[in-house]
């Protein structure tokens, strides 16, 4: 992965803007695509199962209305006189005379008209006598041993709904099949004893149900259909079933959704279980069937990302020549230069950033031709100035060999002060030259700023007093050459000087915390707080008069600011010099330095 990541970074910049745009133009318009797609088609998805719900509640409510008026059909049934002579048991059919039954059986037809979804009605007493309008038996059988009549008794008094009933022994004067009916029976109970007085038996043509579910499509194919808690078909409006998943598992809330297979195929199941009825309407479509609103959706997106596409790679085509171009000119014009042909020109004339980059390299090309001329006149001059130089170069063992002759001549003349004083002198000079090297031992630092005390002792006779303060473990340490020197000097003629009677110069060196310390106090004049906020000022900003000699010199503290930029030059910033002082009672100087060992340079 990394490798090829790194084989793009060596494409030419036109491959790298038409992959730039294609990310940028392309990707982001596909997954937008694929996105809303994917929204449309989960919203989409979840308004048609609401909107089949709704069917589905509006489909139960209608059937729980039907079903509800044959209960309280039962209801008026019983509270009639006649009803409740013959379920008490206080005529027979046989005793009743014609007007009596025909009483009756107006009655019960008045059901029948009024209701024409009604099939038929059946008075059944407990001695398995029946009075109907439509309904009749088969053969002698004994009602009361009726499957649906013991169901009716089992519920007590209240309303059993019958989906397809099966197995009946009684039929009706319209032949309605058992699949063509839905049978409400309710029993009729003694308030006083519990025991059943009868059951009365309403037939409700399936057609009713029909109507409400067939009316309702779902999708293309889709459908609803209607079954009870065991499983068995109500209604359907094809001889499909699906009862091929566990009942109990699958409808086993009031509501829902789920999948499954229906002769191979994979179907969406919703349904709604009524808690009236006691029965399940189930809306059946196709799991993979598309809406058509989602397809046209789909369509408009999917032409939307292929027109984005094709503009996208028209488009960073096209871009990517014009900005390239004129790189690859100016490229070329960069090549020639490089290979030292010093009068070529980049020809562009745009105003964007490349041409403004190649106006640059016209004009930089300009200045590297005059530092070339420039250059071979210096060399020449400094060839020159070299040549003088040698003629005139005084070596430096030839002024050590004439001070030693000064210092044995005066030790001659029997005068030692001189002698002393000029060997101190040469002893300066040979550290101070140090055969051009920068690093040296802090104990010849020490022994150089030691010398220059013992010069400015003798001028100063009885004003100048000093102290070296070194730890013996630490004088093989390294350290930057002449960093004592110039603050000494300055502590001399900025503050011993003008201070009134003698003057006190201590210097004290030790490794403190990973770095060598090195602390020059004096008892001099000092300084103001706004003196010394003007030589801390230019300690921070040295680096702003290195250019120009004389104006650094101007400034306050000069050979302390060139110790410190020294420091900071050589080793970094978290290195230098901190200046402490308060007006007539001294200053101290510290000197953060690194340890270095064996004449160690940092990098």
């Amino acid at each position: 992965m990394l490798q090829r990541l790194s084989e793009l970074n060596h494409l030419p910049i036109r491959y790298k803007l038409v992959i730039h745009f294609l990310l940028i133009s392309i990707l982001p318009s596909i997954l937008l695509g694929v996105l809303i797609g994917w929204a449309v088609d989960r919203i989409i998805e979840q308004q048609v199962n609401d909107n089949t719900l709704q069917l589905i509640d509006k489909v139960n409510r209608t059937v729980e209305s039907h079903i509800e008026n044959v209960q309280n059909m039962t209801y008026f049934i019983s509270f009639d006189p006649h009803i409740q002579s013959f379920l008490d048991g206080e005529f027979q059919i046989e005793d009743m005379n014609p007007d009596e039954e025909y009483g009756i059986s107006q009655f019960l037809q008045t059901f029948t008209t009024i209701h024409p979804e009604i099939a038929g009605i059946l008075v059944v007493n407990s001695e398995g006598e029946y009075l109907s309008n439509e309904l009749y038996t088969r053969s002698a059988f004994q009602l009361t041993r009726e499957s649906w009549y013991r169901q009716a008794v089992e519920h007590n008094g209240i309303a059993k709904t019958i989906g397809r009933p099966e197995g009946r022994r009684i039929t009706s004067h319209a032949h309605y099949r058992e699949d063509e009916v839905v049978t409400v029976v309710r029993a009729i109970m003694d308030q006083e004893t519990g025991e059943e007085k009868g059951v009365i038996l309403i037939d409700l043509k399936l057609r009713v149900i029909e109507e409400a579910v067939r009316s309702v499509r779902l999708g293309k194919s889709g459908y609803l259909m209607v079954i009870d808690l065991d499983g068995e078909t109500i209604y359907s409006p094809t001889p499909l079933s699906f009862i091929e998943c566990d009942i109990e598992s699958s409808f086993s809330q009031n509501f829902g959704i789920f999948t499954d297979y229906i002769q191979n195929e994979e179907y969406q199941l919703i349904y709604q279980k009524s808690t009236f009825t006691e029965w399940i309407t189930v809306g059946v479509f196709l799991a993979d069937q598309a809406v058509s609103e989602v397809q046209q959706i789909l369509f408009y997106v999917i032409s939307f990302v292929f027109f984005v596409c094709f503009v996208g790679i028209t488009a960073s085509y096209f871009l990517s020549h014009t900005i390239s171009r004129p790189i690859n000119q100016l490229m070329l014009a960069m090549q020639k230069a490089e290979s030292g042909d010093l009068t070529i020109r980049y020809d562009g004339e745009g105003k964007d950033e490349v041409g403004r980059l190649g106006r640059s390299f016209n004009t930089m090309i300009k200045q590297i031709h005059k530092l070339l001329s420039l250059t071979e006149r210096q060399e020449r001059k400094k060839r020159e100035a070299e040549f003088h130089s040698l003629q005139a170069n005084i070596k430096p063992h030839f002024l050590y060999n004439t001070l030693d002759t000064i210092q044995w001549m005066a030790r001659k003349k029997n005068a030692p002060d001189v002698a002393e004083l000029v060997g101190s002198l040469s002893k300066l000079f040979r550290i101070g030259l140090s055969k051009g090297d920068t690093i040296i031992q802090l104990e010849d630092e020490i022994e150089h700023v030691k010398n220059y005390l013992q010069i400015q002792t003798v001028r100063y006779k009885n004003k100048l007093n000093y102290s070296l303060m070194v730890s013996p473990s630490i004088k093989n340490l390294s350290i930057l050459k002449i960093v004592l020197q110039p603050i000494v000097e300055n502590a001399i003629y900025h503050g011993i000087k003008e201070r009134r009677g003698p003057g006190f110069i201590s210097i004290n060196a030790q490794v403190k915390n990973h770095m060598l310390i090195i602390e020059i106090a004096d008892n001099g004049k000092g300084m103001c707080q706004e003196t010394l906020a003007q030589l801390r000022e230019s300690l921070h900003t040295f680096l702003k008069y290195s250019d120009d000699e004389n104006e650094s010199r101007l400034k306050k503290g000069y050979g302390i600011v060139n110790v410190h930029a020294r420091l900071q030059l050589t080793f970094g910033d978290q290195y230098g010099i901190a200046i402490n002082s308060e007006l007539n009672k001294g200053t101290v100087v510290t000197i953060n330095h690194p340890v270095l060992e064996n004449h160690q340079v940092l990098d």
